[in-house]
């Protein structure tokens, strides 16, 4: 049995193992941890930024990867406490987006200011304990390669947006968006689709408007 596994199976070393790594009810990881574990721990690809006031909840236990060139702005916060974080290569996380994990972000992607990805749910169906002593559950988020997703979205835990899409701005993306497609609102519609016989970006007409 490796160290992993005797740790995950051992309720006492896996809380003093996690108290060592984070304070207790806190997300943010221990200094140490940030100084001399992540840097070795975690990829960060040649030419990447990651912006000084940028907040990198950032663990061991679960992956980030950052791709070459690609940049997270001020004032976001990137978290894989709960599930791993991968963003692809030439990619743009805006001013102030929160990610989640599980969320992975594919190459060439731009994500415009105060987005939410949140690959993590709270569990509520107890009444008798408070929502926070209840546990999560997660499913993972997908953006694929090329999409743009307009400033103040939120996109919820176990969507998939497709390749090069555009999620309007102030969208609540609640379900998978097919490839090449624009979607608007709250719960965001697909309101145009590029038709490749064609060449062109054609609206879905009212009677034909997809929820997503």
């Amino acid at each position: 049995m490796g160290v992993k596994e005797k740790i995950k199976g051992n309720e006492n070393i896996k809380r003093f193992v996690h108290w060592l790594l984070v304070p207790k009810n806190q997300a943010r990881p221990r200094l140490w941890v940030k100084w001399f574990v992540n840097p070795f721990y975690h990829k960060k690809g040649k030419g990447s930024t990651i912006r000084r006031r940028t907040r990198m909840d950032v663990l061991p236990w679960n992956t980030f990867e950052l791709g070459s060139e690609s940049t997270i702005e001020d004032f976001s916060t990137i978290n894989n406490g709960v599930g791993a974080v991968r963003i692809g290569d030439r990619t743009r996380i805006g001013l102030g987006n929160t990610i989640i994990g599980p969320v992975t972000i594919g190459d060439d992607v731009r994500l415009a200011q105060n987005i939410v990805l949140s690959g993590l749910n709270h569990n509520y169906e107890d009444i008798s304990q408070p929502i926070h002593a209840q546990g999560v559950s997660t499913a993972p988020i997908i953006v694929e390669a090329e999409t743009w997703i307009g400033a103040n979205t939120v996109v919820v835990a176990g969507v998939t947006i497709g390749k090069h899409c555009i999620i309007a701005g102030g969208s609540v993306v609640t379900k998978d968006v097919p490839a090449y497609s624009v979607a608007v609102g709250n719960p965001a519609r697909v309101v145009k689709t590029f038709n490749h016989d064609t060449g062109q970006w054609e609206r879905v007409g009212k009677k034909e408007l997809v929820a997503v």
